[in-house]
């Protein structure tokens, strides 16, 4: 009887997320309620690029989340309905709420690893929420997803990576002690996380004291940045450009060579921590995730990839140890509902993760613990100089 129960639950939330552009017409309550069998197998959702202008980010996030999928040793073990996003390419952010869609309705689903940007959990959240899906992000960092006074989940959005109020902060910080900046251009991307990394750095820039020209660009499509470039001032202490997407880094800051402008900084956000960025040489600074650099777990990882440690995944491999762990204390009478993982989600308290911090959420979703170390590129790799 349950079994059908279900299945006409799941049929309803499908309908209804097909005929309202994704949100669920019924109440979070009643979908996160459905009673589910665990089994000695639970699948999960994986929302990440896997293809895309930001293929180069996703790889790692799906290597790290799958590498803790293939070790963890408990029941139930886990393993994926994967969503491609395409974060950054001209569907994007529809072609996650595409994705969303997709899990939400799967009658054994009770968690969800993902999605990677900003932009796409604010579009997906809706869905989730709407499903009563609890969904955790390895690399979305938009401050006002779980604060501002309108958070975009509350009690169903996680993430393991620190807000960009922190990041901005430590940006601003060392740009000001450690480069001794008077001039700073910022360059957005017309996205949610780059326009609210760029306000941040910006304002936080100006009340120090420090001058800050903005500009915007659309990297939806490759372009020819020379007309930007021609606009910076040759004693520009430092570029600034919080994007997404490594390839359009690259092309920037050969063009940047290209009209004599090497010499100029420039400084990335933690969506650029990826070689092609730091591969433009000792000019280039980043700031990006907390990991443990000392871990076993870094060290066994990259062993099985070729000696790749791939660290821009490493969040994503803590956003699956949380979900885990959460599946692991609900299933252990055989059944869990998403109303109960969502609950033992927000109290999980992992005391040694792969991020080298204690791993616990604050009311908002935010791990309670926050610093962005600074990296600079030597020998066209990040080296972590904070």
């Amino acid at each position: 009887m349950k079994k059908c129960i279900f299945a006409l639950l799941v049929a309803a939330l499908a309908f209804a997320a097909a005929g309202s552009g994704g949100a669920s017409t019924q109440s979070p309550k009643a979908a996160g309620n459905a009673l589910v069998k665990c089994g000695s197998t639970l699948t999960v959702g994986l929302l990440y690029p896997k293809t895309g202008p930001a293929a180069s980010l996703g790889k790692p996030q799906f290597d790290w989340a799958d590498y803790y999928a293939k070790t963890k040793k408990s029941k139930p073990r886990l393993k994926f309905q994967v969503e491609d996003t395409q974060l950054g390419g001209p569907q994007s952010p529809a072609q996650a709420v595409t994705g969303a869609q997709a899990i939400t309705p799967s009658s054994n689903i009770l968690g969800v690893v993902g999605p990677a940007g900003s932009q796409e959990v604010v579009a997906t959240a809706p869905v989730f929420k709407g499903g009563g899906l609890v969904f955790i992000s390895g690399s979305a960092t938009r401050t006002s997803l779980t604060a501002g006074g309108a958070p975009v989940a509350p009690g169903y959005f996680f993430r393991t990576v620190p807000p960009d109020a922190q990041q901005s902060t430590d940006v601003v910080n060392f740009m000001t002690k450690n480069l001794k900046v008077s001039r700073v251009y910022i360059i957005d991307e017309q996205n949610a996380y780059s326009t609210g990394l760029a306000d941040d750095v910006g304002a936080k820039l100006k009340a120090k004291g420090v001058s800050v020209t903005r500009e915007s660009v659309n990297n939806q499509t490759q372009p020819d940045y020379s007309s930007l470039i021609a606009k910076i001032p040759s004693n520009t202490s430092v570029v600034y450009i919080p994007w997404q997407l490594p390839p359009r880094a690259q092309a920037f800051g050969r063009q940047m060579k290209q009209a004599g402008k090497g010499s100029i900084k420039l400084f990335g956000s933690d969506g650029l921590f990826d070689p092609l960025f730091s591969g433009l040489g000792s000019n280039v600074y980043d700031s990006f995730f907390p990991i443990d650099l000392k871990s076993k777990v870094l060290k066994s990882f990259a062993k099985k990839h070729g000696g790749n440690q791939e660290l821009f995944g490493a969040p994503s491999y803590a956003a699956a140890q949380v979900l885990g762990t959460a599946l692991d204390k609900a299933c252990k009478n055989g059944t869990a509902t998403r109303a109960e993982v969502r609950g033992i989600v927000k109290k999980t308290n992992i005391r040694t993760s792969l991020l080298g911090i204690p791993l616990s959420f604050d009311s908002n979703g935010d791990v309670r613990r926050r610093k962005f170390p600074i990296y600079h590129s030597v020998k066209g790799k990040f080296v972590r100089v904070t």
